[in-house]
């Protein structure tokens, strides 16, 4: 523990929830004298952060290497960060309470739009300078990852370098380059270059665009696209079977345990179906042999099986027989967070709900089969009262629904149609709860449709708040009232999120101007502040509405056509034409290939388990 803990105690005493910042939880790693030190940092509090299961990979990962250490920060709330610097102490590791500025490499998580100025109150609170331009030699190298690099553009001044894609491999690549260009007395340009040579590395600074909007074009040594990692064997990838188990209530607080990435199923609006392509699964073995391990390491009695859809998994009811009797007696409960709209999802769900029966979550995005179609959700009006059918019959009695508007084509008669749809789920559950049909509750909620890079929807205008407040009435006048928690997202947000999902470098000044005029957390409900950004987005001449709310024409030059997920733009725009056409697409994974280009561009292949028993 560094000297700076003695200034750090004493301020535990004046904020809510200190255990956030202290160490010494079960599971964390403690390295004696590492040579480097890489300080993995979630642009929000510890028990959101805690949640991050690919920051738990990456944590592994780093502390098996050599001579590396990882080591992990969190954004404080708002008590800790101003009690911080009024005592000038800078953002600081658990680990070791280190300082940030004294480790090599920080690492930053970008999970959402709405924490990039989240972002920058972490950078601030450590004391490195915000933009890459600015730091010298003697500053961490800051590198980004996660979910929202597929257009990261309006964040790209401010960090060194960003992973595009999978990081289990790239994180050695990166800290061996770095380290290497050190030890060499490289300078910081130097470093940067040996940076953007390890694949999958994008390095803003060597990326310039001309003042009349045409696309950003590299300097050598930089590629001119860099195409993402992708890990081509997830079962050479070691689980996390001994994950940090947090001292506090965490969002998530359980076992998590990865059964497959990726996934085919084509959803037009999903971008993580897109940029997470191929599917690759897991071998029943290894899925029940990192829950066995994991349960055993943490003390956890409860074990959730991830992925974006966890019953795609082909020998999934294998996995769930295997476990239950393994599991039989010991009071440990197995969770599948993301389940299919049919039978086969109750079936998984009976499974593992014998003695306690939750709530059921379930998709189907849209209100009308036309809608449904141009999409490419391939699930019926049949499909999802039949497994509500099945699932109240097996003494369920909470469902949650999860819908969008906005979609493209949709019209007035689709909105209304969620409603009514709602209405027959309501009455297929309570015919089918019988006796208990008044303990029925189903939960309705509606999100409004943000396109995002890198799919068949890049292209598209978001509609605008003003048409999201007038869908939502005509929502809330459809939906029936009795059995029915109906919620939405915030019009306001949600713009905000398409401004940043497809904005170009232009945005960064509006974020950096938003964070200075007090927009950290506006991830948070309570803590969202339009006027902000509407006055940062002002300031810094950024037209917010013509990024989100302008349809692209297609050819037209977009901001992150520097960057590749894999997939082909020729399949984004064919899927594009088909959603329009109202024809549908098969799942690869199951059928023919459908020519998005992933497996051959990057030398990796869908990869199953084998069929699906039973």
């Amino acid at each position: 523990m560094s000297d700076l803990w003695d200034r750090v105690e004493p301020l535990l005493r004046e904020v809510e929830r200190p255990a956030r910042y202290i160490d010494g939880e079960w599971g964390a790693a403690h390295r004696p004298e590492p040579a480097y030190v890489a300080a993995l940092v979630y642009p929000d509090t510890y028990e959101i952060g805690m949640a991050n299961q690919g920051l738990a990979i990456l944590y592994e990962r780093l502390n098996a290497l050599s001579g590396v250490a990882a080591e992990r920060a969190y954004l404080p709330w708002k008590d800790m960060a101003a009690a911080m610097r009024r005592a000038g102490v800078p953002l600081f590791t658990l680990e070791s309470c280190r300082p940030l500025t004294a480790c090599d490499l920080v690492g930053i998580t970008l999970p959402y739009e709405l924490t990039y100025t989240n972002v920058l109150e972490a950078l601030d609170l450590a004391g490195i300078p915000l933009r890459a331009a600015e730091r010298t030699v003697a500053d961490p190298i800051v590198v980004g990852g996660g979910p929202c690099v597929w257009d990261p553009e309006p964040m790209a001044p401010f960090f060194d370098a960003i992973l595009i894609g999978e990081g289990e491999e790239a994180v050695a690549e990166i800290v061996d380059a770095h380290r290497a260009a050190k030890e060499a007395g490289a300078s910081r340009a130097e470093v940067l270059e040996a940076l953007a040579a390890v694949p999958g590395v994008y390095v803003p600074s060597l990326y310039a665009s001309a003042d009349d909007g045409s696309p950003l074009e590299a300097r050598p040594p930089a590629p001119a696209v860099v195409v993402k990692r992708a890990v081509r064997d997830l079962d050479a990838m070691p689980v996390v079977t001994c994950p940090v188990v947090p001292f506090m209530d965490v969002v998530h607080d359980r076992l998590t345990v990865e059964v497959l990435r990726g996934c085919t199923r084509g959803c037009r609006f999903c971008q993580a179906g897109m940029v997470y392509r191929p599917v690759r699964e897991r071998t029943p073995d290894a899925i029940v042999g990192a829950v066995t391990d994991g349960l055993a390491c943490t003390g956890y009695e409860e074990v959730s099986l991830t992925s974006l859809s966890t019953t795609d998994h082909s020998r999934l009811e294998e996995v769930l027989r295997r476990l239950t009797r393994r599991l039989e007696g010991t009071a440990t409960s197995i969770s599948l967070p993301s389940l299919r709209v049919d039978a086969f999802s109750v079936r998984m769900a009976r499974l593992v709900s014998a003695a306690k029966k939750s709530g059921l979550t379930f998709a189907p995005e849209a209100g009308t089969q036309r809608l449904r179609d141009v999409i490419n959700k391939n699930v019926t009006e049949d499909d999802l009262l039949e497994t509500v059918e099945a699932a109240f019959r097996e003494g369920w009695r909470r469902v949650k629904l999860y819908f969008m508007i906005g979609l493209p084509t949709e019209t007035d008669e689709d909105v209304r149609a969620i409603g009514a749809l709602v209405g027959r789920v309501v009455e297929t559950a309570r015919e089918a709860a019988g006796t208990d049909r008044g303990a029925v509750k189903v939960a309705v909620s509606v999100s409004t449709f943000v396109p995002k890079a890198q799919t068949p929807f890049q292209w598209e205008a978001q509609i605008t708040r003003e048409e999201v407040a007038r869908r939502q009435a005509l929502l809330r006048g459809s939906v029936p009232r009795k059995g029915v928690d109906l919620s939405w997202h915030d019009a306001e947000q949600s713009y905000l999120e398409g401004v940043l999902a497809r904005g170009g470098r232009e945005v960064a000044d509006a974020v950096e101007a938003a964070w200075r005029g007090g927009g950290a957390f506006s991830a948070w409900t309570e803590e969202f502040d339009f006027g902000v950004w509407e006055r940062a987005l002002a300031a810094c001449g950024v037209d917010g509405t013509s990024i989100a709310n302008r349809e692209r024409i297609v050819g037209e030059p977009l901001p992150w056509a520097h960057l590749s997920a894999g997939v082909a733009e020729a399949y984004l725009h064919a899927e594009r034409e088909r959603a329009y056409a109202g024809e549908t697409t098969s799942d690869c994974a199951a059928g023919p290939c459908t020519g998005c280009a992933v497996c051959g561009d990057l030398g990796v292949d869908v990869v199953t388990a084998g069929e699906r028993r039973g």
